[in-house]
């Protein structure tokens, strides 16, 4: 590795989100240039050149797609970024593009809900699909044969960890593929590639960009034969980025950090709350020292995330309780500024009790949003 790599990887998050991406400076023009609005580019002669059709590349997807990868990787001139236009089609795009009729893919039973819908579609198309938990790196006991090994970790919306590096290893002496999806961590919290993985699959919708505004995914990965096949996917479904999203994706990096950094301190801080709480089971955060994913966690992760979930005694009490909030949304997702919550069985995708409740923490004031939560338990007890 260049002394230049070495420096630019030791680079802190805030500057390198701040910078991340940016083009050479340039006399009279924008520090970050403005979406490209464009079907088609002049192209006389001979193809050649980046940009031919919107379908295949513009210029605004490449600054994001760079600024990504330094995230991702900093420092790895052999990191590839693939921008989407949402995370399934990011994941969808990993799946389908390296796996054919008679492989088999492992896939975490406690994963993102659509994942089963997922499943179901590769085996029509003739794929095996072998499931296991999150959890004790329980997806170890079904990798023999496989092609691809999908890691969630931490699982949504349970927040189990596993062992990426251990798994990553384990699959690579077996001759498959990882893939892991990084949306609940962030690279700010956790950078696959470093562990091992041939691909950090993540949905751009949630804490990367932050504000609930923008549909977006990405894959990186530094195997270039492997991102030629998801790229050409990418061309063949068309389910690409429009340009005013990634430039919105690539402008709400710049403050990733700054989000993150509070989030999390507060995600902490309410589940210590909850944790003193005797109508609260179940509760997990993966920043709590007693948390069972605590430890590897600390090992792998460089920030918990800002998700905390746990359970309330029946489903009348669990929708008192989002009821009765007054500073966070009932609304699904994750990652925003603005605090939200919900009941995640009433989507009947997840294995959770009746009164599960995923909670992601936003940019308030600690002190309020604690008080917010503390408040709105002892209301819906009544």
């Amino acid at each position: 590795m260049s002394e230049a790599t070495n420096n630019e990887s030791r680079v802190g998050d805030g500057t390198r989100a701040v910078r991340a991406g940016l083009p050479e400076p340039a006399k009279n023009e924008p520090t970050l240039p403005g979406p490209v609005f464009a079907a088609h580019f002049h192209l006389p002669g001979d193809v050649s050149g980046p940009y031919a059709y919107g379908r295949d590349d513009n210029p605004t997807w490449t600054l994001l797609e760079r600024a990504v990868s330094e995230l991702e990787a900093p420092g790895r001139e052999d990191a590839e970024t693939l921008v989407f236009a949402s995370g399934m089609a990011a994941i969808s795009a990993v799946l389908f593009s390296q796996l054919r009729a008679g492989d088999a893919v492992v896939l975490p039973s406690d994963g993102y809900q659509v994942l089963p819908l997922v499943g179901a579609q590769l085996e029509a198309y003739g794929v095996e699909v072998r499931t296991a938990p999150t959890g004790g790196d329980a997806q170890l006991e079904v990798l023999d044969g496989a092609r691809l090994l999908w890691i969630e970790s931490p699982s949504n919306p349970g927040l189990d960890v596993c062992d990426i590096r251990r798994l990553a290893e384990a699959a690579h002496a077996r001759g498959a593929l990882v893939a892991v999806d990084n949306t609940l961590a962030t690279p700010l919290g956790q950078r696959p590639l470093e562990l091992g993985a041939d691909f950090s699959v993540a949905s751009g919708t949630k804490q990367l960009t932050g504000h609930g505004d923008v549909l977006l995914g990405y894959v990186t990965g530094r195997d270039a034969e492997a991102m030629a096949a998801v790229r050409r996917w990418r061309k063949i479904v068309g389910a690409i980025s429009g340009p005013m999203e990634a430039w919105l994706a690539h402008r709400s990096i710049a403050t990733l950090q700054l989000r993150v950094d509070r989030q999390n301190a507060t995600a902490l801080a309410v589940a210590e709350a909850l944790r003193q709480r005797p109508e609260v089971s179940g509760l997990r955060y993966p920043g709590l020292p007693d948390d069972p994913s605590h430890k590897i966690a600390t090992q792998q992760m460089r920030r918990y995330g800002s998700v905390v979930s746990f359970t309330l005694p029946t489903r009348t009490r669990a929708e008192r309780f989002l009821a009765a909030l007054r500073l966070v949304e009932d609304a699904t997702s994750f990652g925003g500024v603005r605090s939200t919550a919900e009941r995640r069985r009433r989507w009947g995708g997840d294995a959770v009790p009746e009164g599960f409740i995923r909670m992601s923490v936003g940019a308030e004031d600690p002190e309020d949003l604690v008080a917010d939560v503390l408040r709105a338990l002892d209301e819906s007890a009544e």
